[in-house]
């Protein structure tokens, strides 16, 4: 007997007004505003050991110097299936990082070890300088320090051989810096000229790649170490993708790429962008876009959001557009899998006239070539969802093959206490689990909404719905649906109604219908 699982995370978020999957409280914090730019890495697997979490902590409620700003940390053990540092008061939840006050970066783990390392910046002799905490074990929450470089707001990523890369503002600009636990800090050097972090930093772990990202006044730049950071290629700047057409002009959001190597070595980045026209910049309409150089075209379409200027019923606020911080991880098979910031043209804050945000979610089968359509997996609540980071690697077997985290604040009362837009709340850090339904033999469309028509199998016969051609195939010019293999073989011509599936292998196939305007791909696994 054959049974139906849809591996695409995002295929089983129903259209938005409830939290999917399992929602974990792992923190908290009154500091509202985790960082200047882009989103850094702060979600991490270990495979053979847990999931490692940070954010930026404090629990100050008033003034603006933050005595106890700090990164704290918690830690997802796979043995005991628990995050180690919980308390009935989320606010005391976590672990601080550093041994004294501190600006927060990013973190990652050692491919190797398990063991997580994070960057920030600190007061030192010289001014602010950064500083890197590495813990003793995986999940310990023991750290030893290392000081490196003046400069503030790093960013940092291990590669294949367990250096830390990390990027830096200092010197006039973006500065890049290496450091090995047996052979300390390199000498800083400048690769580019900025007066803002808006940059960000990736290596690869299967490779010795290593990309640094970051936007300026003319766009947006990346740069590419092919011998773990020992030289770096000429800066290249990225061409914007074809979002919004005629004679607006596309500008990168200010928070920059998020770079990402996969498994098997390439680079991604994914980025939001906004229209500009006659010169002025808008923050509606907005859109998430990937990037891979693998692809042809290179830049693929994730997402659109936007609400006519009229219906938008308050401001965003401070430091986004109206998607925003976009971040790329990798599931067990090679899907992608992206998560940004989104906001509500309705759901108002009236404290500060502000919008409240949700947390998106889209995944890719196919190397990002082609999208799923995205979907929002928060609750449209009281609380305001911002600064979502999805885990870099999806969690084997936790609950289900290609779980993935995302990490993100949900902030009490939207607009920002650190920029003055609003008062301080304890408001909670979450960890929430996404994951595909397990197999069953006759699955509800209801468990696949909104642009997906459903698909079943029951009993070895799979049913295609009449609405997959009535929607998506404009044309009788375009060939029919069929059904692929996971080549991209076709191995059965379909049509509406009952198709005999019954001798087909175990496997993950796809389901794709074309039209005159793209195509639509569903992806499923077959198993006996």
């Amino acid at each position: 007997m054959k049974q139906l699982a849809i591996l695409a995370a995002a295929a089983a978020i129903a259209a938005g007004q409830s939290y999917i999957g399992r929602l974990d409280t792992i923190g908290g914090t009154t500091y509202d505003w985790w960082v200047n730019a882009n989103v850094r890495r702060s979600l991490i697997n270990s495979p053979q050991h847990g999931v490692h979490a940070a954010w930026m902590y404090s629990s100050s409620n008033s003034g603006t110097n933050f005595p106890d700003r700090n990164a704290r940390y918690n830690f997802y053990d796979y043995t005991f299936r628990q995050w180690n540092w919980s308390d009935p008061d989320h606010m005391q939840s976590g672990e601080n990082i550093f041994d004294k006050r501190a600006g927060y970066g990013s973190i990652d783990a050692d491919p190797a070890t398990g063991v997580v390392i994070v960057a920030g910046h600190v007061a030192g002799t010289g001014g602010v300088q950064v500083r890197v905490a590495s813990d003793a074990a995986p999940g310990a929450g023991i750290f030893e320090y290392s000081d490196g470089p003046s400069g503030e707001w790093p960013d940092m990523s291990i590669g294949d051989d367990g250096s830390c890369h990390v990027g830096l503002l200092s010197g006039g600009g973006l500065s890049y810096s290496r450091f090995r636990a047996s052979g300390g800090w390199d000498s800083l050097r400048l690769l580019d000229s900025l007066a803002f972090p808006t940059y960000a930093i990736a290596a690869s772990e299967t490779g010795p790649s290593v990309c640094a990202t970051w936007v300026g006044d003319s766009g947006a730049f990346f740069l590419l170490s092919e011998n773990r950071g020992d030289t770096w290629s000429s800066r290249t700047q990225l061409d914007p993708p074809p979002a919004f057409g005629g004679d607006t002009v596309t500008r990168f959001s200010p928070r920059g790429p998020f770079p990402f190597f996969d498994s098997q070595g390439r680079l991604h980045l994914v980025a939001a962008v906004y229209p500009e026209v006659n010169d002025t910049a808008y923050v509606n309409p907005a859109e998430v876009w990937h990037w891979c150089p693998a692809n042809q075209p290179r830049w693929a379409e994730i997402h659109h959001a936007g609400c006519l200027p009229e219906n938008m019923e308050a401001s965003i606020g401070y430091d986004a557009i109206y998607a925003d911080r976009p971040s790329i991880g990798e599931g067990d098979e090679g899907d992608l899998y992206v998560a940004w910031e989104q906001f509500d043209s309705s759901n108002v804050e009236p404290l500060t006239d502000r919008l409240r945000a949700g947390v998106w979610v889209a995944n890719s089968w196919n190397n990002g070539a082609s999208w799923w359509p995205g979907r929002m997996v928060t609750e449209r609540s009281t609380s305001s969802h911002r600064f979502p980071c999805i885990i870099d690697r999806a969690l084997p077997g936790e609950p289900s093959a290609d779980t993935v985290c995302v990490l993100y604040l949900m902030d009490q009362v939207a607009g920002f206490f650190v920029q003055g837009e609003g008062p301080a709340t304890p408001n909670p850090v979450v960890c929430q689990f996404i994951y595909p339904p397990s197999g069953a033999e006759e699955r509800p469309a209801s468990h696949v909404s909104g642009h997906r028509p459903a698909i079943t199998i029951v009993r070895g016969v799979l049913f295609l719905p009449r609405d997959m051609t009535e929607k998506f195939a404009g044309s009788d010019r375009v060939p029919g649906p069929v059904l692929l293999d996971a080549s991209g073989r076709k191995v059965l011509d379909l049509h509406l109604g009952a198709n005999d599936v019954s001798r087909l292998a175990p496997g993950v196939y796809f389901v794709r219908v074309e039209s005159s305007t793209g195509c639509l791909t569903t992806k499923l696994a077959i198993a006996k």
